[in-house]
């Protein structure tokens, strides 16, 4: 442990210790007065009041002893990442990763090989920002070892340690960088951190694709993603990872009424060529398919269009669409008609997509014999179904059905 090694403050740790089953962890791990932090991501959120997603916890002890120390209690250990100290503990269905403390040995821009230490300021200073190399101890006491309290209250997303140096371990940094500062960041953005990301802007492609896609869908899931994507612009950063991003403005304009779903956002920011950005950042065939709907010629709405025909629309398209593309237009239209757009919202809210009555053996019982008639007529029934705004029952199709199949025969 460094000789330095004091808190700086003590808070609740509490909401950290809420579930039984992190409890658990923590008292194996701490048994025999062992010192076992949690760290990361929930240390920060806890500082400034967030639902906090993931537990991280640190420990001097190397993986077979945490292991050791973990089964010894009956929790369930997943070797996840042995080679970098991390172990997955499994307790009431969710994963707790611990980790053995370490320090760098080599770095190749993605990857580190590591050594295990006992030294939790050393930890901290592999960390990228100051404000994720904070550690707490279950008593409350908390370490800072960098400013990161400080920064978080300021706004502020530092690295730890010379910007430059940290992303040449790790261009992923860079990208990891802008996402931070569009969920913690205001004001004047850190200097130094933003000249090392625009110096390091033309290494970006040899990335994962799947990398540049998960930073990029964090960082629109942001409640207000533009001020970082603009400094991406301005800094040359965007270009690199996303040349096809052209028109903020709609994006902007979209915050400030969706509910932060980034492939909707993607969609805005990327009007033209969302599907193709999809198949480059190798994303998921569901959120490809959902992109390729939303690009053109997709089904340009108007904020006037009568309610019978938004529901031609919503049959045709599904309420996913179409309240993607209600939402699309609404941040499009300059002129802000919002109470039309809002009404639009409401009507895909209240829609339910109705099942058409008849099927196909519905024809042949009426005496039409298998073949393309049969679609024929089903089709001109569902069509009729359609033009009555899908009010006519089983009933009453049958009795159309009936009709016109009398004027084929």
């Amino acid at each position: 442990m460094s000789g330095t090694d004091h808190p700086v403050a003590t808070i609740d740790a509490a909401p950290l210790l809420a579930s039984p089953g992190v409890i658990s962890v923590v008292e194996a791990l701490a048994s025999g007065e062992r010192d076992v932090r949690f760290v990361g991501g929930c240390v920060r959120d806890l500082l400034v009041d967030r639902d906090i997603a993931d537990i991280d916890v640190a420990t001097p002890d190397t993986p077979e002893e945490v292991t050791r120390l973990l089964e010894d209690r009956g929790i369930k250990v997943v070797p996840t990442g042995l080679s970098h100290g991390t172990v997955t503990a499994v307790v009431e269905g969710r994963g707790i990763e611990v980790t053995t403390l370490r320090v760098d040995v080599a770095t190749d821009g993605r990857h580190a090989e590591v050594a295990f230490t006992g030294d939790w300021q050393a930890d901290a200073a592999r960390r990228d920002f100051t404000i994720n190399a904070m550690s707490l101890r279950p008593s409350g006491d908390l370490f800072d070892y960098f400013g990161g309290r400080g920064d978080l209250a300021d706004g502020r997303v530092r690295f730890v340690g010379d910007a430059a140096g940290r992303i040449a371990e790790d261009r992923l940094r860079v990208l990891r960088y802008f996402r931070f500062l569009a969920h913690y960041g205001h004001g004047v953005p850190d200097r130094q951190a933003m000249a090392a990301c625009a110096s390091a802007r033309s290494c970006l492609g040899r990335l994962a694709a799947e990398r540049i896609q998960s930073e990029l869908f964090g960082l629109l899931g942001a409640p207000h993603p533009l001020p970082a994507l603009d400094l991406m612009a301005s800094s040359g950063v965007l270009e690199n990872v996303l040349p096809e991003a052209n028109e903020l403005t709609t994006l902007g304009a979209l915050t400030g009424i969706d509910d932060r779903d980034p492939v909707r956002r993607l969609a805005a920011l990327t009007p033209a060529a969302g599907a193709a950005v999809a198949r480059r950042l190798r994303c998921s065939k569901a959120v490809r398919r959902r992109l390729a709907r939303l690009a053109p010629p997709a089904l340009a709405l108007e904020s006037d269009w009568p309610v019978p025909d938004q529901r031609q629309a919503l049959y045709d398209l599904g309420a996913q669409t179409f309240r993607d593309l209600v939402l699309l237009a609404w941040a499009a239209d300059r002129a802000w008609k919002a109470s039309r757009w809002r009404a639009m919202l409401d009507t895909v809210a209240r829609w339910e997509n109705p099942r058409f009555p008849l099927r196909g053996r519905d024809v042949l019982a009426a005496g039409i014999r298998p073949g393309p008639e049969v679609k024929a007529i089903l089709g001109d029934v569902e069509a009729w179904w359609r033009r009555e705004d899908f009010r006519p029952d089983r009933t009453s199709c049958l009795e159309r059905l009936a009709a016109t199949a009398g004027r084929t025969t």
